[in-house]
């Protein structure tokens, strides 16, 4: 095996995997309006709420520059609200808007739609998302 041959590199697998998957959420998501990493802070929010910036950016892998803009575009959707903690004014808490609670229901379809457009059977999508979350565990804080 060449080291050195791009179709041997699982970086290079990832990369394209990762764009692949992604550009098969678009459409999916064009319904309810929102972009991938707006898919992705919902996601989080509908688990758990109200949730401070900076525990959202934690679980999300993501830094406060790159969050705030997603967040401020977020609320100016009506989707969700930011106040600062009555406990501690330095942190900001982020909680679903009525509208960002109901358009769960909208988007609970999703997960099953990327399934299918993905044509993976269940137990070989169940194995490679261990997989993946073993490696997940691998990244520092």
């Amino acid at each position: 095996m060449e080291k050195l041959c791009l179709r041997n590199q699982v970086c290079f697998k990832f990369y394209a995997l990762s764009r692949y998957i992604t550009a098969l959420y678009q459409p999916l998501l064009a319904a309810l309006k929102l972009t991938y990493p707006q898919y992705l802070v919902m996601l989080v929010l509908w688990e758990t709420q109200p949730i401070s910036v900076k525990d959202l950016g934690h679980q999300l892998m993501l830094d406060s520059g790159t969050l705030t803009p997603l967040l401020k575009r977020l609320e100016q959707k009506g989707l969700l609200s930011r106040k600062r903690s009555t406990e501690d004014e330095r942190k900001v808490e982020v909680s679903l808007t009525e509208k960002g609670i109901l358009i769960k229901q909208t988007a609970s379809c999703i997960p099953d739609q990327l399934n299918q457009a993905m044509a993976i059977d269940a137990n070989d999508f169940q194995q490679f998302n261990t997989i993946l979350t073993k490696l997940m565990k691998q990244i520092p804080d």
